[in-house]
Parts: structure tokens; sequence; C-alpha cells
């Protein structure tokens, strides 16, 4: 007799989905019916849901992360000229948003653990031209936000977060993406809370900055006057399906970042025997602390793209969270702001990889991709 293949894909939402049809079907035909599919009420639902879930004086929905990274640099006056230090290692978006909107992003190393930026590289880069800080909180944790703040307040520099992966993660009290002026939700399917497709969300204090991100979100019109366009804008409207699609999963957050939670915990004691060969997650020193939410689970290893090799040849899947940090890529290499050392991320973008996790994953298949890494590095020693 064969024995039985588990597969284990890096993400499936498919199980909830289907548990949850009739009601996602409900939703969806009261969205049909009313014969408004983009920016209409259900979208303003979604909005007031997530300014009240973060604390944020204003969320303004448009079509994806991106689109809410490009609008908030520009809104809060981010433009030619300036200079926008990020963190070298981060998904390329990071970068790519602030050539967008004509600036120079400028990469320095992060800190191990939190893949966020370090404050001192941070400070050593600063320039005449700098004009913001933009720390990115990635897979499980915030940056260190209290000293980046005081950083950017002592510099006179403007405070933005790519926060696309932060929501629910908090320090002090304050969500991720309202430290500063601004940041962003992502709401990509893979995200703590996905979409069907793509959406996205902009939280700031700012009454300002959230204005003019309303106008930049369609074509620069005037928001109290039809077909009257200040500025050059996108067309960046939320669908009404997303957002009734995700307001529904907002009900079931926090029992999803709570089975994520658990998950995380099962990786971490399945996997503590190879301590030295496999780092697992941990928390790293913040001034202020906050709490971790397990968007991806994020190992160090030996010998990861064997690894990698090898869960995918049994049927698993895994993601490398990244292959190359900013600095390296064939856009960002040649600009001025690529030539600081980056240490960290080199040495993260060859160890770093991204286990299956989301609320469908079972406890079984979690024990099965950490009894296949057990099986590697058994059969290396």
């Amino acid at each position: 007799m064969s024995e039985t293949t588990i597969t284990v894909p890096f993400f499936s939402g498919a199980a909830s989905v289907r548990r949850d049809w009739p009601r996602l079907e409900a939703r969806i035909r009261e969205v049909a019916a009313s014969g408004r599919f983009t920016s209409g009420p259900v979208t303003a639902e979604l909005e007031t849901a997530i300014a009240e879930r973060t604390g944020a004086r204003h969320a303004v929905a448009v079509a994806n992360g991106t689109d809410a990274l490009v609008i908030l640099l520009r809104a809060a006056g981010i433009g030619p000229g300036d200079e926008v230090i990020v963190p070298a290692y981060t998904f390329f978006a990071t970068a790519s948003c602030v050539l967008h909107v004509g600036a120079q992003p400028v990469l320095v190393d992060v800190l191990p653990g939190s893949y966020a930026m370090d404050p001192q590289r941070a400070e050593a880069a600063i320039t005449p031209r700098t004009k913001a800080i933009m720390p990115v909180h990635l897979f499980s944790q915030m940056a260190d936000m209290e000293v980046l703040r005081d950083l950017a307040d002592r510099h006179g520099l403007m405070l933005l977060e790519d926060s696309a992966e932060g929501i629910d993660m908090r320090a002090g009290g304050v969500h991720a993406g309202l430290w500063g002026s601004g940041g962003v939700l992502s709401f990509f399917p893979t995200k703590t809370l996905g979409s069907l497709g793509d959406a996205g969300m902009l939280l700031t204090d700012d009454d300002r900055i959230a204005a003019r991100a309303r106008r930049l979100r369609q074509h620069g019109q005037d928001t109290e006057g039809e077909y009257v366009h200040e500025e050059i804008g996108w067309n960046s409207r939320c669908d009404e399906l997303q957002s009734a699609f995700l307001l529904h999963r907002l009900e079931r957050l926090t029992e999803e970042t709570e089975r994520r939670a658990e998950l995380a915990a099962r990786y971490d004691r399945l996997l503590a025997p190879l301590a030295g060969k496999v780092t697992t997650p941990w928390i790293a020193p913040a001034k202020t602390p906050g709490n971790q939410v397990y968007y991806v689970y994020l190992v160090e290893c030996d010998r990861r793209d064997e690894l990698a090799a090898h869960l995918e040849a049994h049927g698993v899947g895994t993601e490398i969270y990244y292959p190359r940090p900013l600095t390296e890529q064939p856009l960002l290499a040649p600009l001025p702001g690529s030539r600081h050392p980056v240490p960290v991320a080199a040495a993260a973008s060859r160890r770093a990889l991204a286990l299956p996790l989301y609320p469908d994953l079972t406890d079984a298949q979690a024990d099965h991709v950490a009894g296949l890494i057990h099986a590697f590095y058994g059969a290396a020693s």
C-alpha cells in the first residue's frame, strides 16, 4: 500500500470560505441588489469598522495596499527632491512607492528578530534632503516605534509607517500605522485580514492627510464637488464586494489571530529540538514592547534552499521572504540610497523561510511540516 501524501499549501482559505458561504452569499447578494459596486455604503461601513478597531481618526479605503502607501506618501507631501529612509529587508513596494511619488528611497539595515529598521543605521543615513522615516512592521511584530518616533522628532522628520501587515499589532496601546503621520493596511488574500482579491486602507489621525487621500484615490477629485479636480490622483476605489467580504472576515479576526498564535506556539514547540539549525521567531527588544500577531511564521535555517526543496518535494509550500535585500534589486542597486551596508538583511535573505501558517491549517498539517523538517536535518546529521 502506498503512503498517503499530505499536501500542505503555503496558504489556503478555501475551508473558511466553504464554512461561511451562506452568510457570504447573503452579503454578496445584498451588494448585487443595491446596484452600487464601488466606493458605496458597504465600503463606508468598512472604513468605520477599521477606524474603530484600530483607534484611527480616519480610515480611507483604496484598491490595494500599494496604492494606500503611494497615496499616503503623496498626501503627506513627499515628492521630488525628498529622501525617505526605509529598511532594506522588505517587499519591493516599500521602496517603489517612494519612487512613484518622485522621491528617493534610502535603504538601511534591519535588526535581528524583528527584521525592522535599525534606528542607529537610520540616524546615520539622515541628510539635509531627508523628509521622512518609514519603518515596516514585518511578519509578527512592530518596529521599535518609540525610538524611531523620538529619532524623527529630534531631526524634524515625518514618521510614516508601512504597516501593511500590521492589523491588530499594537505597542503601548497604539495601533500600527498611528505612531506618526499615518500608515497603511493591506488586505491581500494571504494577510491576517484578507479579502477575496485586492483592497487596502490608509490610516491617519491627521485631518489634512485624510482629506487629501480621499481626493487622490479618485483622480484628485474634490470631495465636495463632482468632476472638480484639484490635482492629479489615481483610480483607486475599493470594491463593495471586497468590503462586504472584509466586514465578514473582521468578525472572525480575533478568533483567527488566536488560531495563528496557537499554530505558531505549536511550531515553536515542535522545532525547539532543532535549535542551532532552525531559529524560530522571537520578540526583539523594544523601548515600548508590542504584541505579536502572526501574519507569517518565519524561521531562519541552515541550508535554507535545500530545506525548501525538500518540503516542496513532499507537498509542502513555503515562501522565501525575501531572497535578496532591496540593495541588490536591479532597479534600486544603482541609486545612492543603496550604498549603506546591510549585513543583517543580507544574512536573512540567505536563511529566512516562511512555513505554512493560516487559520485553516490543521494541527496534523503543522505536525507534518515539522516532522519533515526534523527528517531533513536528521538525514543531514
